[in-house]
């Protein structure tokens, strides 16, 4: 699989037989739906075999070569020249695709209101064939133990149909909002954490859940040892029916990292518990914070390299979005609210307004800049095929479980594209 960032000039069919592909697989694959308009910056992917990488200048057949893992000779017999042979820049070089590896993919749903939308569906549809579990977001816990339920529509039906298990997410949401005096409750009378267990494991075996996934955030950090307690009651109660059990981290850097989201996450008691854990490295970038990437590679690299310090690289998912942020200039603390978008509607913004997408190559993300005809000045920053390839390269780097979506319902095509290529997806 190849990336294809835009220059100015370029045209699909050129791209296309740049690539020895046909345009219509690459408007397919990226899902185009203006492709004689393309943006200058636009990543996109192109859908072959291995990749081509034409020389720069200062490279060699050696450099090249164990850039990609291989050896100079290996480089030199696929593509059929003498390994002293000089290169010119420019010159094409073939690059077979990478051994895949498994690992174990998830990504979060979230219906709202009394029923599963078309889309949440379609989504479902489209994603669960690269998923190995469906995390149905949230069965919010009352202050008595019992189980607010989402509804569910066809999502069961859907995930059996692609072999993907199903994940039963608790939280602490009351109000809309993650509430620590529930969860308080929650850690601290044994009446409500009974009744509370006896419900999520009636709800789990009789829904065909396979795993029981706690995403309680903003609990006090005085209930840090309470919270231990309670994951290793539950996962012993879990065990017994047969259920696994994950649990959802706050991304932290360090063990005595302060604030009420991080104090009560203990990695390494947590990591020892629970069967895996999703780190949740999003969110640097938020709607009411200032423009930025929403999962920049070296703030996420920090929060997995102290994880991996507390715990084993394969109980570790990496938290990754699936959408973007669209902010009003100038940000003003409190003010307006960033609007989420997929990476699709950002390409479309950017064409819209004729902006050229830049990329940050610290953050591995890109972004624009564009102002609206009323004069009102705007930032986006999203993902596109180049910041997830650097995430999938970061998990083979560091040798993680997998990874873990938040959340469906943007479109996001490139990602399952990419995700496909470079890993084998595990089904329980």
């Amino acid at each position: 699989m190849q990336i294809h960032v835009v220059a100015q000039g370029d045209s699909l069919f050129e791209i296309a037989n740049t690539y020895n592909t046909s345009v219509t697989s690459i408007i397919n694959a990226n899902e185009l739906d203006t492709p004689s308009e393309l943006v200058v910056g636009q990543a996109i992917v192109i859908p072959i075999v291995g990749q081509f990488y034409f020389v720069q200048p200062g490279d060699t057949l050696y450099s090249i070569a164990s850039s990609f893992g291989m050896t100079a000779q290996e480089l030199a017999r696929i593509n059929n020249i003498g390994v002293n042979n000089p290169l010119s820049v420019g010159f094409r070089l073939y690059i077979p695709a990478f051994p895949k590896r498994a690992i174990t993919s998830n990504a979060y749903i979230e219906p709202s209101g009394d029923t599963v939308s078309a889309t949440l569906e379609n989504a479902a549809t489209k994603t669960t064939p690269y998923l190995t579990y469906l995390a149905h977001f949230s069965y919010s816990v009352n202050r008595d133990g019992s189980l607010n339920a989402p509804p569910i529509g066809n999502l069961k039906s859907i995930a059996d149909a692609n072999n993907t298990a199903l994940m039963l997410v608790v939280t602490n949401l009351e109000g809309g909002s993650f509430n620590s005096e529930l969860v308080h409750i929650i850690l601290t009378v044994q009446a409500v954490q009974n009744t509370l267990l006896d419900n999520i494991v009636n709800t789990a075996t009789g829904g065909g859940f396979t795993d029981v996934h706690f995403d309680f955030e903003f609990i006090p950090p005085a209930d840090r040892e309470a919270y231990i307690t309670f994951l290793r009651k539950a996962k012993g109660r879990l065990s017994q029916a047969g259920l696994l059990m994950s649990v959802a981290l706050a991304p932290k850097t360090s063990a005595t990292q302060t604030g009420t989201l991080y104090e009560a996450h203990d990695y390494g008691a947590i990591g020892e518990i629970a069967d895996f854990v999703v780190l949740m490295t999003y969110e640097w970038g938020y709607s009411y914070g200032p423009p930025m990437a929403v999962s920049p590679l070296d703030q996420v690299r920090r929060v997995v390299e102290y994880a991996l310090t507390e715990m084993p690289a394969e109980k570790i998912l990496l938290g990754q979005n699936l959408y973007g942020y669209d902010w009003t200039l100038p940000f003003v603390e409190g003010g307006k609210a960033a609007r989420a978008i997929s990476p699709q509607q950002a390409i479309a913004i950017a064409r819209e307004n004729n902006a050229t997408i830049e990329y940050n190559t610290t953050a591995q993300a890109p972004f624009f800049r564009y102002t609206t005809n009323e004069g009102v000045q705007h930032e986006v920053w999203f993902e596109d095929a180049r910041s997830i390839q650097a995430k999938f390269d970061l998990i083979r780097e560091l040798n993680l479980r997998g990874i873990a979506y938040w959340k469906l319902g943007l479109a996001f095509p490139q990602n399952w594209l990419l995700l496909n290529d470079r890993f084998t997806i595990t089904k329980l």
